[in-house]
């Protein structure tokens, strides 16, 4: 069968295509940009690639079309498809017709934290030689690929609550039917689909919804949000993390990197590993208790985090030259970016931190989180704003609120001289993004060695 992908270069539909080439399937895609690392992932499996969205790249006409949820009515391609009456599917749909049907789903929802979730609770069953499937919105370093169809009836989906597509407007997590679920956190985001914060607690009830009365629902107690999507209905059993909650972490080191994990009142092992903060320790939690549900016991859970090596792009270490540290994280919302920076202090004590900052999500672009970014770096020593074109307000406002130093710059250069003459022996500097930032990281790399080197 031929598939084409509409906006295929996009992780979860780059995603798609590997398992549907993995499947046996022909596939080819188009998207706007057709840029690596994704589109090297897909030509690697034999996926033609095609730039921009002209209606001769569906002719001949495939025998199906996955519409991503980033095109809409006015497109080429999507008139196209309307006008020639040929088959298309959302991804979601397709995923959950074609991979998920049939399987143990264990799905990882949230406003924060679920690639990182998703991809610790896949190696840890994996680590227990249960050799699960997965479809994550990032590359896990224990594995390489974002995508994998498995050899058992375990399924890891990172459940995202973004919509469907242009011609179902409903959340994607609502086509996985998951035994297993973990809500990990509950926000407003995505101001560009959702009004407020109860029309995305609608959704997860939903979700919730479709989870049978034999599966799981993993949350952390006293969730504000959380609790009031369970308390619309719930149908499932229950188990909570956290302060409180079933599954409780004991600090044994400040920075989250040691921690004793407890159930139900009782010391189920210690766990040592590379991760810090936390908002990591809470989707360790997360993971471990999703795992206990399909037979992988705590002790064992907790061996395999020793060795996770994390998700490229979170707090992804990209550079350590003469004692200067240069990292890169997805975080894009102003609790991800607290919680990130305030792990990071944690571990680094009173060294150095720069945060350099692209608010790049529609949420951010729209100004919603404008009132609490200010607060959300006050674990920086020092901030630099990028102001991108196409922002429609002005960041000078967040400097002027910032409780540490911070600065708003309008070109990559700007940013990289400034880096370059401020960073010291110790300093560590992140960059903060959910996209690709003119290819900042690896020019701030180059210029770092070559003036520190």
């Amino acid at each position: 069968m031929h598939l084409h992908i509409l906006g295929i270069c996009g992780t979860f539909m780059g995603s798609l295509a590997l398992l549907a080439r993995e499947l046996g399937h022909q596939v080819s895609g188009s998207d706007a940009n057709v840029y690596p690392p994704m589109s090297t992932q897909l030509q690697a499996q034999g996926i033609q690639l095609m730039e921009g969205y002209l209606p001769e790249h569906l002719d001949p006409a495939p025998d199906l079309v996955i519409i991503g949820n980033a095109l809409s009515r006015g497109n080429p391609a999507v008139e196209h498809v309307l006008d020639k009456g040929l088959s298309y599917l959302s991804g979601p749909e397709w995923l959950a017709r074609h991979v998920l049907q049939g399987r143990w789903v264990l799905a990882v929802a949230g406003t924060h934290g679920k690639t990182t979730t998703s991809s610790l609770l896949a190696w840890i069953l994996e680590h227990a030689g249960m050799a699960p499937g997965f479809l994550i919105g990032g590359v896990p370093q224990n594995f390489g690929v974002s995508a994998r169809l498995g050899e058992t009836p375990f399924f890891v989906v990172e459940a995202d609550e973004y919509d469907s597509a242009f011609f179902d407007k409903r959340s994607k997590f609502v086509h996985y039917r998951p035994r297993t679920a973990i809500l990990n956190n509950l926000e407003f985001d995505h101001a560009d689909i959702f009004p407020d914060l109860a029309a995305i607690e609608r959704q997860f009830h939903h979700l919730v919804r479709t989870v049978p009365a034999s599966g799981l629902i993993v949350h952390p107690a006293g969730e504000a949000a959380l609790d009031r999507v369970i308390g619309m209905g719930c149908w499932t059993p229950r188990q909570t993390t956290g302060e409180g909650g079933n599954w409780e972490a004991r600090l044994l080191a400040l920075d989250g990197s040691h921690f004793e994990v407890w159930l139900d009142g009782k010391m189920q092992g210690e766990a040592n590993w590379s991760q810090t903060g936390a908002h990591s320790v809470a989707n360790a939690l997360s993971a471990l208790a999703a795992a206990r549900h399909v037979g992988v016991a705590p002790a064992q859970g907790i061996a395999a985090l020793s060795e996770f090596l994390s998700v490229k792009r979170r707090m992804e270490k990209l550079l350590e030259i003469n004692g200067i540290v240069l990292y890169d994280d997805f975080a894009h919302h102003p609790t991800a970016i607290a919680t990130t920076l305030a792990g990071l202090r944690a571990q680094i004590g009173n060294a150095p931190l720069i945060a350099v900052i692209e608010p790049r999500s529609n949420t951010m672009r729209l100004g919603s989180h404008m009132a609490a970014l200010p607060a959300s770096v006050a674990q920086a020593s020092e901030v630099v704003w990028y102001q991108p074109e196409g922002l429609d307000w002005s960041l000078e406002s967040v400097v002027a609120s910032s409780p540490v130093p911070a600065r708003v710059a309008s070109s990559i250069e700007q940013i990289i001289e400034h880096i370059v003459a401020k960073a010291e022996p110790g300093t560590r500097v992140v960059i903060m993004s959910n996209g690709g930032f003119a290819g900042i990281h690896q020019r701030m790399a180059d210029a770092l060695v070559a003036r520190h080197g």
